[in-house]
């Protein structure tokens, strides 16, 4: 199993100690520094190999999202803020995942399990066309599919599968895990809002606390995603 190295960035010691305490029962987490402000981090940065680091938001000296635009080759961030509304620029700037406090212990399972699942992304194994609109390949009946992401309506998790639904009507099916197309959407601007769902944030027509409308379909919003997805439409809301 490979082990990962964090640092926790948190002005708050209770805060702090509960991220450590999480962090001491996850086996492939191994924490390194409690860093109290972002230019104590920035020196743990330089001195240690770190593959990811626990980021609160408000912090002393430089705030959060400001760290985050300086670091020239950050680790994977996980932003921990009791303040939601900079969910969708966390996200923007690329982070991995947005916990809000309290934090429960399986919502912080849920993030940090991520992190396995980007060995398996198959990114680097796609074709680049160069000046195309971005898309992606699906292996369907010893082929290899190409689907546009701005074709994509959502995809449906089905344990071994996933079903892909797109804006012509047509569907594939393809053997992978839900999990890795998250990791591999999810800088394309896709969100995962259940365990068996992702859509396109630039597809969501209307969405309430247990559902988004995509094209007069309803999916449902999961138990443990509810929080991120109020905060970042909440977020581009209020752009």
């Amino acid at each position: 199993m490979q082990l990962y190295n964090t640092i926790i960035v948190e002005d708050e010691p209770i805060a702090a100690e509960i991220l450590s305490d999480y962090i001491s029962q996850v086996p492939f987490l191994k924490n390194i520094a409690i860093c109290s402000d972002a230019l104590y981090a920035m020196e743990i940065l330089q001195k240690e190999k770190v593959d990811l680091m626990f980021l609160d938001i408000h912090m002393p000296k430089i705030k959060g999202m400001e760290f985050i635009k300086m670091i020239k080759n950050p680790p994977q961030i996980i932003i921990t803020s009791a303040y939601n509304e900079y969910a969708l620029q966390g996200f923007e700037l690329g982070v991995l995942d947005y916990l809000l406090k309290p934090i429960e212990f399986n919502r912080f399972l849920m993030a940090v399990n991520k992190l396995t699942h980007q060995n398996n992304m198959t990114s680097s194994n796609q074709p680049v066309f160069p000046n195309e609109k971005p898309s992606i390949f699906f292996n369907v009946n010893k082929k290899r599919i190409r689907v546009l992401l701005d074709d994509i309506l959502f995809i449906e998790g089905l344990k071994e599968y996933v079903k892909i639904y797109t804006t012509n009507g047509k569907t594939i099916v393809t053997k992978t895990q839900l999990s890795h197309l998250e990791n591999e959407l999810g800088k394309s601007g896709f969100l995962r809002i259940h365990r068996s769902f992702i859509v396109p944030k630039n597809k969501i027509d209307a969405y309430s606390a247990a559902d988004v409308e995509i094209q007069g379909r309803n999916i449902p919003i999961g138990r443990g995603y509810k929080e991120l997805i109020q905060s970042l439409m909440e977020a581009t809301n209020n752009r």
